[in-house]
């Protein structure tokens, strides 16, 4: 029986890219979570950037409007390609759903009180703020995720 191959194992075994091949499989999670977590990124520093400054839409409300775009697209290919964590019923796919959100709403909370502080409160620069807050939620995010959300039960 042939192992089930998703379209990165593929892309990887195409000429040139196979060198990379022994190192993709042995840290196939975390390059993923990279890949998508950087694709995350993007959507919501881009959203918050035309919520936030093209729209002038205070840094918080932006915030929370980016995170629902950001964490919608994060949930499908995190449980998809990185986890890879398919589930067989409504109420197993509602309760993966529902403890991502839960995990990224810990994250949005501690996001919105960065951007609390140093955009509203000391002035510093909207889209920088984001940015370095960002980075701190998508190490958190990846431990919720890793750990809590689509962790094998045993």
């Amino acid at each position: 029986m042939q192992e089930k191959r998703d379209i990165f194992d593929r892309m990887m075994a195409l000429p040139l890219l196979n060198i990379f091949e022994p190192f993709y499989k042995k840290n196939k999670e975390v390059l993923l979570y990279l890949f998508f977590g950087g694709l995350t990124f993007i959507v919501s520093i881009v959203t918050y950037a035309v919520f936030n400054v093209s729209m002038g839409i205070n840094e918080l409300i932006a915030n929370v409007m980016s995170w629902v775009l950001a964490v919608l697209f994060a949930f499908a290919t995190n449980r998809v390609w990185v986890f890879q964590a398919p589930t067989h019923t409504i109420t197993e796919f509602l309760r993966q759903m529902l403890s991502f959100f839960g995990g990224r709403v810990v994250t949005l909370v501690i996001e919105e009180i960065i951007l609390l502080i140093f955009i509203t409160w000391l002035g510093f620069n909207s889209m920088v703020v984001k940015v370095i807050a960002q980075v701190i939620v998508i190490v958190l995010n990846y431990v919720i995720s890793k750990f809590f959300v689509f962790s094998e039960k045993k």
